[in-house]
């Protein structure tokens, strides 16, 4: 449970950073990481191992942030840090299944994506144990078979 939740919060992240603004590429983006400028690969690190790998619309996301990384404030600049690296952690079925859950959720009306915001908030509002209380329930009890 706490894995798709995680997953559900980096996509809604990873949709709030793209949406903000992200420069349309006009053509594919090729630049590989020898390519890129020192400040570039600075911002970008955690997605080193990656880049030459990476599809082209997604190397131009990840530069369309680098362009804008140095105006943020630096809350926003600490956030994009952990999301990328987190992004970075992640498996490549960890990563299909969190732009699938993006994708789904771009398709849920606003009014209950503000709803799973405000449950995500709730969920992240708990103490840890309770998280974990969730995230793996106790099984159920067996009950007793009844004899005939």
């Amino acid at each position: 449970m706490r894995r798709v939740l995680a997953i559900l919060a980096l996509c809604l992240a990873a949709g709030a950073v793209s949406a903000a603004g992200a420069p349309r590429a006009k053509g594919p983006q090729k630049a590989t990481w020898a390519q890129l400028t020192a400040r570039q690969q600075q911002i970008l690190a955690p997605l080193k191992n990656d880049w030459d790998n990476m599809e082209p619309q997604r190397r131009q996301k990840w530069l369309g942030i680098a362009k804008r990384y140095p105006k943020m404030r630096p809350e926003e600049q600490d956030r994009v840090e952990k999301r990328m690296q987190r992004w970075a952690n992640l498996s490549p079925e960890q990563r299909n299944l969190a732009r699938e859950n993006y994708k789904r959720i771009a398709r849920v009306p606003p009014a209950k994506r503000a709803t799973l915001r405000e449950q995500w908030a709730q969920y992240q509002a708990l103490p840890a144990p309770e998280r974990a209380k969730l995230e793996h329930p106790a099984p159920a009890p067996k009950r007793a078979k009844k004899k005939p």
